[in-house]
């Protein structure tokens, strides 16, 4: 069972359980753990395309910790001197590096969740509470791709009449971007106000008007968040004892590695990999399965 498939408040619950985390842990073993696990998870749900953000937000992260390096200074352990004659060190350096990693972690988690979220989850965790909310979150999610698909139809029809991305002179190349995007605009704001008008004749602006899923909670959900909720308690622990920070000025204080700190990385990894781990059980369970069933009916065809 994929964890797509799963009651969407237990994919909301999860989401905001990692995305919390990676943002709050400044640790260099839970950020390196955050970014394999995220990076691992956004292979199994988009393939290799997953590998442009994974591996090229990390020479930004390394530009960025440079930058900070070079304009912040604090620290003791000094590795240079800039062009503009300030000192750079590593404990600014190592700050800049902890903050981008974060924000690679970060996004690479929200792909995940991109990808794990639908409109109609969005529409039933939020329909009760802000109905207009989740019905303009959909509409968004929705144009989208819909808006990529209408830039790469208008690409192909002006290249047929000579309009391409690559062709005529430069001045040419320009006026042609210029009516593209002004093809591109006009097409979204036409569909907006259909949108906009479909949605009214089907009366979104009603009061007490609710929507029809299909999720239920069921046992494996409850499963899901019993396991959920003890990683959880054992990471509190974990931020309680000051083992998920660690501080750079004047330099480089952190709590030691001890065996009590690998069970809390141990719980941290488990709870990124909780997804993926379930699914590659679930379908080994699913291959046996299908292995015995089909090894009966053709024992019953002998």
């Amino acid at each position: 069972m994929e964890f797509a498939r799963y009651h969407p408040a237990i994919n909301l619950l999860y989401s905001t359980a990692v995305l919390t985390g990676t943002i709050l842990f400044r640790q260099p073993v839970f950020l390196c753990l955050s970014y394999v696990c995220a990076f691992l998870y956004l292979l199994k749900l988009r393939g290799l395309r997953a590998l442009i953000p994974g591996l090229g937000l990390l020479p930004l992260a390394l530009l960025y910790a440079l930058w900070y390096g070079s304009y912040h200074h604090f620290g003791l352990t000094v590795l240079g001197v800039n062009f503009i004659g300030n000192q750079v060190t590593l404990e600014s350096f190592l700050c800049g590096g902890t903050w981008a990693m974060v924000c690679v972690a970060a996004v690479l988690w929200m792909g995940c969740v991109h990808a794990v979220f639908t409109t109609d989850k969005i529409v039933y965790l939020l329909g009760r509470v802000s109905p207009h909310l989740s019905l303009y979150l959909s509409i968004l999610l929705r144009t989208v791709p819909r808006l990529n698909k209408q830039r790469q139809r208008i690409e192909l029809a002006q290249r047929g009449i000579g309009r391409g991305k690559g062709q005529g002179n430069i001045f040419q190349r320009m006026r042609n971007a210029l009516r593209r995007g002004s093809i591109l605009l006009t097409w979204l704001i036409e569909g907006i106000v259909t949108t906009s008008d479909s949605m009214r004749c089907r009366g979104c602006s009603l009061r007490g008007r609710t929507a029809y899923s299909l999720y239920r909670f069921d046992g494996r959900d409850r499963s899901f968040v019993i396991g959920l909720c003890s990683l959880i308690c054992v990471l509190l622990m974990a931020l309680l004892l000051d083992q998920t920070m660690i501080r750079f000025a004047p330099q480089v204080v952190m709590m030691p590695i001890t065996p009590m700190s690998c069970l809390f990385y141990a719980a941290w990894a488990a709870l990124c990999l909780l997804p993926p781990v379930l699914e590659g059980i679930q379908g080994s369970i699913d291959a046996v399965g299908g292995g015995k069933l089909a090894a009966l009916l053709q024992g019953n065809a002998e």
